[in-house]
């Protein structure tokens, strides 16, 4: 080819008219394709089909012209266009039934050379390897695409045309597809156009969609948008539930080795049902107004659930089909990490768990899931715009919100798991902290042996490092993952079968009682805990910020029935930098859930640094305390102590729940004790000053002086006391109210 023919776009249509009769089936299509693949989409008769065999000179074309590699072949034979390097998979296959799969191909492969030879054809479809010898009547009608697909490579061509490649087939058999396309349009050897119907295909292998109507180029749209945007492919292609509800027409036998994928399960209720044409169309229709369109849609409901739901039984395993039955999602980046995924998908689902494919990639490319990216997508404040973007951070972080709001919104989720490297990790771990503490969640990362705060949290999200890279399937990342989903199988099977223990069992579970603690508050925890353990499950969380969020995560989850906040310390980090800080949120979980709530202000005398020599250089000269090599306490000043008292009144305003909230006169810690380091009565006269000027003290809301340390026993019974009058009176109310 010289270089001319080389830069030339490799499909040029202008003004493109052909006629049927009077009837005028394509009128002035304008079309150009330089590399890759392009896709073609409309409602059936829009003349998509007559814009193939129009560049194949398969129908004669009344004016305009159509240009290959720059070489006008407008009008010639259609022999003479195949010879220029112009391939073409008909609509319909066009097979021969008398002749062996083998024979097929030999046939095709004899016109030109190059890469495709029939030995590759078998590589990439193994199926067409084990029919060979077949003939053409004798295959499925998947096994006759792939075969009308391999036929038309075989020739090598720079331009491949393709009508409907995955018109009636599996979705399995669909998924390889389009996988193919992807691959062509990356080698970059030959353009590819496709005209195709299945919107999802369509999307996935080319960058921007061209939109037939009525014989012409609507418009030509990029692909994001249109496979995020249900709204607009209804109102400009009218798809939407009739398509779904098609059969798969090349469904496998039973016992075959092709499984047909899971179809995401369809929220309940009335369903509108929109008919793009209204009357029958003809070649020469205008295009049916928007408000006819909806004048004539009709609602569909319980006659569609009884038909999704036989679908989905026949996908799921036996023992999941039952209402409601909890499931494990199998969450990643299918663009990238797809044959890891369902690979891990394979073995839940082999242990009799059901389990959904979730996409959430953020390349825009549509794959063969459960719950694509798209759908994830929408759900973003901003819509699906806001997640496909040229810039990977901020999309990111678009589709990381998306998720976790697409999570709130499921049920019955058994567990999670996810594998990929740190940018999977951050799509999928803020989600996974959105669900209660208990339900199984596990990422496989080649991050996981560094520092995984930032992606664990306050949650019990557990990290399994990779060794290799997540990046295809080999003797390492084959044991690697299949122990996270046996690992994530096991972690599911045991927690549902101790919840069915537990609703066996005629005895009632003690209420779990939240209680925070650090070093220095360890002998009031101590005996608060010791003393209630006869009637309270008591939970003790380290106040190191991620302490103070975890409980606040249990208390969201309804997992405490009440808290004793002791040591507040964290909010002495945040306020002044420190290394342990809470977040602008903390007690926000008990101001949402008005769980019983005991708190005071244990360790607000420090601010906790590391080594001396980390210590912000704005803080020289002032009272320290070395707790040990790595930690560093800093005394709070009265101004400090002030700022604090107004954060946690404010805080404690917001408390509709019962709340008592106790001042220790004597100190707030063990070095806030007569004799001790960090004894500072004035600083303390600040803290309990400001918090009696800010709070609004109602019968429901109460600050209680107490003379002693908070570390004495007499404050530690005062507590618990406090803690028993409190919960009963809030548990006496709970049984009036229902």
């Amino acid at each position: 080819m010289n270089e001319a023919r080389r830069t030339a776009a490799a499909l040029e249509v202008r003004g493109l008219d052909v006629y049927y009769g009077h009837s005028h089936a394509l009128q002035g299509v304008d079309l150009s394709l330089d590399a890759g693949v392009f896709s073609v989409v409309g409602r059936n008769g829009m003349g998509k089909t007559t814009l193939c065999k129009a560049i194949m000179g398969l129908v004669p074309v009344s004016g305009g012209s159509i240009r290959v590699r720059g070489e006008d072949i407008t009008r010639r034979p259609p022999a003479h266009i195949a010879r220029l390097g112009v391939g073409y998979v008909p609509q319909g296959r066009r097979l021969w039934r008398s002749l062996s799969v083998d024979e097929h191909l030999r046939l095709a492969g004899g016109m030109r050379s190059g890469a495709w030879t029939v030995e590759r054809i078998y590589d990439t479809f193994p199926r067409l390897a084990e029919r060979k010898d077949h003939g053409g009547g004798q295959l499925s009608g998947g096994e006759q695409q792939m075969l009308a697909i391999s036929r038309a490579l075989l020739t090598n061509p720079h331009l491949l045309i393709m009508d409907e490649p995955t018109e009636g087939l599996a979705p399995v058999i669909v998924a390889q597809v389009e996988e193919m396309l992807l691959q062509l349009g990356e080698d970059g050897d030959m353009a590819v156009l496709v005209i195709e119907q299945n919107i999802g295909v369509a999307t996935a292998i080319s960058r921007n969609v061209a939109i037939m109507v009525n014989g012409r180029i609507n418009r030509i749209i990029d692909s994001v948008r249109l496979a995020a945007d249900r709204e607009l492919q209804q109102r400009l292609l009218g798809v939407g539930l009739h398509a779904e509800l098609e059969p798969d027409i090349d469904a496998p036998a039973a016992g075959g080795d092709a499984k047909p994928a899971p179809q995401p399960a369809r929220a309940s209720g009335p369903i509108r049902i929109y008919i793009s044409n209204p009357s029958p169309p003809t070649r020469w229709s205008q295009p049916v107004p928007i408000g006819r369109i909806e004048a004539a849609a009709r609602t569909l409901s319980t006659q569609v659930a009884r038909l999704d739901e036989t679908a989905r039984r026949k996908r799921e395993p036996v023992t999941a089909q039952t209402s409601g039955a909890p499931v494990v999602l199998v969450v990643g980046t299918l663009d990238t990490k797809g044959t890891e995924l369902r690979f891990i998908r394979d073995i839940i689902a082999e242990s009799g768990l059901r389990t959904r494919l979730v996409d959430v990639s953020t390349g825009g490319k549509h794959a063969t899931c459960d719950v694509s990216a798209q759908e994830i997508a929408l759900n973003h404040g901003r819509g699906g715009s806001a997640v496909f973007g040229s810039d990977r951070g901020v999309a990111v972080t678009a589709m990381a919100d998306a998720f976790s709001n697409w999570m709130r919104r499921q049920g019955n989720i058994a567990g999670v798991i996810s594998a990929g490297g740190s940018g999977a990790a951050s799509l999928v771990a803020p989600a996974m902290r959105t669900l209660p503490v208990g339900v199984p969640k596990l990422i496989i990362s080649s991050v996981a042996s560094g520092d995984v705060a930032p992606y664990v949290g306050p949650a019990d999200i557990t990290m399994m490092y990779s060794v290799t890279d997540v990046q295809g399937l080999n003797s390492i990342s084959r044991a690697v993952l299949s122990n996270g989903a046996n690992a994530m199988a096991g972690m599911v099977k045991a927690r549902l079968d101790q919840r069915e223990a537990r609703e066996r069992s005629s005895s009632a579970a003690l209420p779990s009682l939240g209680i925070t603690m650090f070093g220095v508050t360890t002998p009031a925890v101590q005996k608060i805990a010791a003393d209630l353990r006869d009637d309270f499950e008591c939970l003790v969380f380290h106040a190191t910020g991620v302490g103070g969020r975890s409980m606040e995560k249990l208390v969201d989850s309804g997992q405490l029935a009440g808290v004793i906040d002791l040591t507040t310390t964290e909010i002495c980090d945040l306020l002044m930098g420190g290394v342990f800080p809470a977040t602008d949120d903390r007690f926000g979980a008990v101001i949402r859930t008005r769980v019983p709530y005991i708190g005071s202000v244990g360790a607000l005398d420090m601010v906790n640094f590391g080594a001396p020599d980390t210590i912000p250089e704005r803080y020289r000269g002032r009272k320290f305390h070395v707790h040990n090599p790595q930690v560093t306490l800093m005394r709070t000043t009265a101004e400090e102590n002030e700022r604090m008292g107004r954060w946690i009144g404010e805080r404690l305003n917001q408390m509709d729940g019962p709340v008592r909230f106790f001042l220790p006169e004597g100190g707030v810690s063990a070095l806030d004790a007569r004799g001790q380091p960090f004894w500072d009565p004035e600083a303390d006269t600040a803290l309990l000053r400001a918090l009696e000027r800010t709070v609004r003290q109602t019968g429901n809301r109460q600050l209680i002086r107490v003379k002693q340390n908070i570390n004495d026993p007499e404050f530690a019974s005062t507590i618990v006391t406090a803690f028993r009058t409190l919960f009963g009176r809030a548990g006496a109310r709970r049984r009036l109210a229902r």
